[in-house]
């Protein structure tokens, strides 16, 4: 494995292809320099990733993204290799992480088609998987899709994602989960507009008012998910909002603007 200067002539044109969603320059530059495939890519702050992760970065769907990553798999690249930095606050995130922040399904697919592990470890902030990183960012499609291929849920990934039967296997398992482990629960819930799981996690003793993630209430979390019935019900039971503007929001542009400046400063 060879690290390469981000600056470098050979670096900037492969990446440059990747970024034009040029496969067949890709595909040419691998075959005369074959060493490109398992090559990390060194930024200026020591941060260094792989061509993979140049085809999933953020914001993702670059043109022919799926064909890359297939070219590149053939070239022997590693499908889960972790990025490293410098500072070790920073998270070692896979390419199927980046794709999965991205909302970037044709490329998880390929990730994972080529033989990515789906519950590598390196999400922003968890730690974990790749749903991790999918779940936090509200990325609604690469989530649904790494759980059709086989990805595992924590309560409160399943709860984002109205999975109520996991739910309930996770409140109900030995040991049981702590309180502020169900109110976070909730919290994703309303995110990710699932009525059925937050009364549940309601019943279960939730906090209804707890000041969460990004400094928001759970019903500034449902105002951001756009689900009407939920804001109704959870003003219903006496939930209110922390944010000032607690009008219902039909578009992800609030919680894709927060997620962007995390994703963002996380890499």
């Amino acid at each position: 494995m060879q690290n390469i200067p981000a600056d470098d002539a050979m670096a900037v044109a492969i990446v440059t292809a990747i970024q034009q969603g040029d496969a067949a320059s890709l595909a040419r530059q691998l075959e005369q320099h074959p060493h490109l495939a398992t090559a990390r890519i060194v930024d200026r702050k020591g941060t260094s990733r792989t061509l993979l992760h140049v085809v999933a970065d953020w914001p993702g769907h670059v043109p022919n993204g799926a064909q890359m990553v297939a070219t590149l798999a053939a070239a022997g690249a590693d499908m889960s290799a972790a990025a490293m930095h410098t500072c070790s606050e920073s998270a070692p995130e896979t390419p199927l992480h980046w794709a999965a922040s991205s909302d970037d399904v044709r490329v998880l697919d390929a990730l994972l088609d080529h033989g990515a592990d789906i519950e590598a470890p390196g999400a922003v902030f968890t730690g974990g998987p790749a749903m991790s990183d999918a779940v936090v960012f509200a990325q609604w499609k690469a989530a649904r899709r790494l759980l059709e291929r086989g990805a595992t849920t924590t309560l409160w990934q399943a709860a984002a994602l109205g999975l109520l039967t996991r739910v309930q296997q996770c409140c109900t398992a030995t040991p049981a989960p702590a309180d502020t482990e169900i109110t976070n629960a909730l919290w994703h819930a309303c995110r990710g507009g699932q009525l059925e799981v937050a009364d549940y996690l309601l019943a279960r003793g939730a906090s209804l008012n707890w000041v969460g993630w990004d400094r928001k209430t759970p019903l500034d979390a449902a105002v951001d998910s756009g689900s009407e019935e939920l804001v109704t019900w959870l003003r219903a039971h006496g939930a209110t909002c922390r944010t000032q503007d607690n009008t219902i929001k039909n578009d992800s542009s609030a919680r894709d603007a927060a997620g962007s400046r995390v994703r963002r400063h996380a890499r």
